[in-house]
């Protein structure tokens, strides 16, 4: 039974190393004191997620809109780690666009992108796993920072989390060392495969406590906030993969860290679940007006390529809905038509004002649906 302030560690300090202590968590707890406050949280998120949930599985093209919401998933998970590659960079760079940005911070953010997209494949054959778990680190890492994070491998060594350059001595956050990390990610394992929880109080104190073990050298933060939405997909609470909590998180991240800190320091669970289901809820209705909107303009730029000859107007549309930069060859090789019929397509969205020019290059010229971008790269709704 867990109390929503309980003023004692869910867990244990203990002696590590020479001058610091490492924290080992207890397994996440399985039953919630159900205060009025995580009562009317968990019904407003689950409403408003079930809502995501059928309307956006209504929309006509809600696998096309998906893609541009991993992007949007990618670029927000991967800035709180510091990582500035902007969602227009990212897009660009997908069309085939050359972006003056670091190739690093574009790397990593795609291979979130890559990790999201073969974890819900792979969900299909595998459940949410510890297995899952390194394959889905391996795509994360592979190819970053020199390899130095052991890509698909959890770490033999003690880590830990403070100021850039800091000793461990002088750390905010130890984990578990390895010896006991195995133990509490074998606990964390049994407990994400438990069906008496609600599902979204039970993703809420897992993810809590995949950052509590940090089982990674690196890339701990970005794999628990994928195993979010893989969860969510996993448990068919969303028929596609509409919901992300990066936006949330990285637009409070003050208070991300500090409702973590306080179920670690005082086991203060109904805060840091309160907090999350709020994410929830206000994550759902952003996405769903996200999605909505966009779908919106994409049934009214069809509409103004009904008249043409071609079809092609019409097919170019569509893959505005999965990348809304788009370059002449790009869209030949996609349609699989020829240059001057994908010119031609492009020309006549541009004098529909769907598409406009975008940046200076004379080689491999690259254009851009602005009014889907926008909506994009709208700041997230936290209230």
């Amino acid at each position: 039974m867990v109390k929503k302030q309980t003023g004692q560690r869910p867990g244990r300090l203990i002696k590590a190393g020479t001058g610091y202590s490492a924290y080992v968590p207890d397994p996440p707890p399985h039953d919630i004191v159900w205060t009025p406050a995580l009562v009317r949280g968990l019904s407003d998120a689950d409403r408003l997620i079930g809502r995501l949930a059928g309307e956006g599985g209504r929309l006509p093209n809600p696998h096309l809109l998906m893609r541009p919401f991993i992007a949007r998933e990618a670029v927000l998970s991967s800035r709180i780690e510091g990582t500035q590659a902007t969602l227009g960079e990212l897009l660009a760079s997908e069309a085939g666009a050359s972006i003056d940005r670091s190739p690093d911070d574009l790397r990593e953010v795609g291979n979130y992108v890559v990790a999201i997209e073969y974890g819900i494949k792979r969900l299909k054959t595998l459940p949410l796993s510890l297995r899952l778990v390194r394959e889905l680190h391996k795509k994360l890492m592979t190819g970053v920072r020199g390899n130095t994070a052991r890509p698909g491998e959890f770490r033999r060594t003690q880590n830990w989390i403070g100021a850039p350059g800091s000793a461990i001595e002088n750390a905010t956050y130890v984990p578990p060392p390895p010896n006991e990390m195995m133990k509490a990610l074998d606990a964390w394992e049994k407990f994400m495969h438990v069906r008496s929880t609600p599902p979204l109080v039970q993703i809420a104190l897992g993810h809590y406590q995949f950052e509590a073990i940090h089982p990674f050298l690196d890339g701990n933060g970005r794999v628990g906030r994928l195993l979010i939405t893989l969860f969510l997909v996993e448990r068919k609470i969303l028929p596609s993969p509409l919901l992300y909590l990066s936006a949330f998180f990285e637009a409070t991240r003050r208070e991300y860290y500090d409702r973590l800190r306080g179920v670690t320091e005082a086991g203060r669970w109904g805060d840091w679940v309160e907090y999350f289901l709020n994410g929830v809820a206000r994550q759902s209705e952003d996405a769903l007006s996200r999605a909505e909107r966009i779908n919106g303009i994409l049934i009214k730029w069809q509409k103004q390529m009904a008249g043409s000859t071609s079809k092609v107007p019409s097919q170019l549309v569509d893959l505005l809905a999965e990348n809304p930069f788009c370059t002449v060859g790009g869209v030949a090789e996609r349609l699989g038509v020829a240059f001057t019929t994908s010119q031609r397509a492009i020309d006549k969205l541009v004098k529909a004002k769907i598409l406009e020019r975008s940046g200076e290059a004379k080689r491999d010229r690259i254009f851009c649906a602005r009014a889907v971008l926008n909506i994009l790269e709208e700041p997230p709704r936290l209230s």
